[in-house]
């Protein structure tokens, strides 16, 4: 099979087991779920507590500045294990690839709570715990690609949209899992106890989340679209290379698709923690409101999906974008003035209907882009390359902005609409194989 996207128009759908789906989409909720849930406790506790326990630098700044370029860190790896996972999924098998990334996130999470802080080990703790991050970076930049294709590649014809979102709702489930353990031990301890030990519970939990995930993911085998060019051998011997070399145009693209998403996701779930903390004396109701927004995501992911499903992706995305546009000025407007009653409804809203609108169609979408013989090398690359750009610099980006901006937000807004055009563009410049079978069949 050599097509360039996958076939989006209506047709025979192919005869399933009637549990496969089933298991596919828990697989990929579940696995998601659990790479994303370690993955934002990092981002949480960067923002809350690390700077604190990890780095004692000459200021605040600095210590938040040294304690989100570890964040960075994570992020800066993960186009990395992207790039090694597209190599051997491409070449193996989407599975294999994905349960190697479980095991080496979970380990990586529960071996960051127990690590000892800067007053035990000194400069030993920092190190220790950047190297902890690039495994996570590594892991989370194998797990998405995998997952994705492994969801959109066994859905029916019709539904891939809505069944690549799965993949994607693993994100609100992992932010719902993390943003509401961190409130309950947070709600439980006192200050110097959570300072102390509590902060480590959630981390120390991802030892038994990930036996639960494992247990389904080894349920589920690759689909047959990859299984037919493996068993053909006409698997590419180097597909990242064929990708880069032959699609640079879907590499690009896929990569602007999701800066702008990524960004405003990180903005409010990291930086904004820290910015309130300091401007407003506390963050409380962000961390409420994303969890609200998360358990509502479990939800508009799906729906989101499934409209792309109908409609197309372009006209669902870029709605999206120009929503994030507006949702990043709402918030600083809403946060400087104080107003912790409008803030978490801003919040709330703008994450699931500007930022899901475009996350849940994502995993189809990239998907669409390339041909499944250098598919996995295509979405794992172009998705981590716009999480670097988008999200993982973001929160360090923000806190430089802030302070060239004389300590005001505008600066941040301003670099936020940038990645709002770019991901414009690059949804302009797609390929969008449903929105053309609408048209046609008009």
């Amino acid at each position: 099979m050599t097509q360039q996207t996958l076939d989006a128009a209506p047709g025979p759908q192919k005869t399933v087991n009637r549990s496969r789906p089933v298991r596919v989409l828990g697989s990929a909720f579940a696995g998601t779920t659990l790479e994303w849930y370690d993955f934002y406790l990092y981002g949480i506790a960067a923002a809350i507590i690390f700077n604190n326990q990890y780095f004692h630098g000459s200021t605040p700044l600095i210590s938040l500045l040294a304690s989100f370029a570890t964040l960075a860190v994570g992020v800066l790896a993960r186009p990395i294990g992207g790039i090694l996972a597209g190599h051997i999924g491409d070449r193996v098998g989407r599975k294999a690839l994905l349960v190697v990334s479980l095991l080496t996130m979970g380990v990586s999470s529960f071996l960051i709570g127990v690590l000892p802080n800067f007053d035990a080990i000194g400069i030993w703790a920092p190190i220790a715990l950047v190297a902890l991050r690039i495994l996570q970076g590594l892991s989370a930049g194998a797990e998405w690609g995998g997952s994705a294709l492994l969801s959109v590649e066994h859905a029916p014809t019709g539904l891939r949209g809505f069944f690549g979102s799965f993949t994607q709702i693993g994100s609100a489930g992992g932010m719902l899992l993390a943003t509401g353990l961190y409130a309950i031990v947070q709600g439980v301890f006192t200050d110097e106890q959570f300072a102390s030990f509590g902060w480590r519970l959630p981390f120390l939990a991802s030892g038994v989340f990930v036996l639960v995930a494992l247990w389904i993911r080894l349920g589920v085998t690759d689909a047959r679209e990859f299984t037919e060019i493996k068993g053909a051998g006409q698997t590419e011997r180097a597909p990242v290379w064929t990708m880069v070399k032959k699609y640079p145009r879907a590499l690009a693209v896929t990569t602007f698709l999701r800066v702008a998403q990524n960004g405003i996701y990180y903005l409010v779930t990291v930086y904004l923690l820290t910015y309130l903390k300091d401007t407003q004396g506390g963050s409380g109701p962000v961390l409420t409101a994303v969890m609200i927004a998360s358990a509502i995501g479990l939800v508009s992911g799906p729906f989101w999906g499934w409209v792309s499903d109908r409609v197309g992706r372009r006209p669902v995305s870029l709605a999206g974008y120009a929503a994030i546009g507006v949702f990043g000025w709402a918030i600083f407007l809403a946060a400087d003035a104080g107003s912790f009653s409008t803030l978490p409804l801003i919040i709330i809203v703008g994450l699931v209907f500007a930022h899901d609108s475009v996350y849940g169609p994502q995993a189809a979408w990239f998907a669409e882009q390339f041909p499944v013989e250098v598919r996995y090398s295509g979405v794992s690359m172009g998705y981590q390359l716009g999480t670097l750009i988008g999200g993982g610099l973001m929160p360090f980006t923000a806190t430089l902005l802030y302070a060239w901006g004389g300590e005001t937000p505008w600066l941040i807004t301003t670099y936020l609409t940038v990645l709002v055009v770019l991901s414009i563009l690059a949804a302009l410049l797609a390929a969008d194989p449903v929105r053309a079978a609408v048209k046609e069949n008009r």
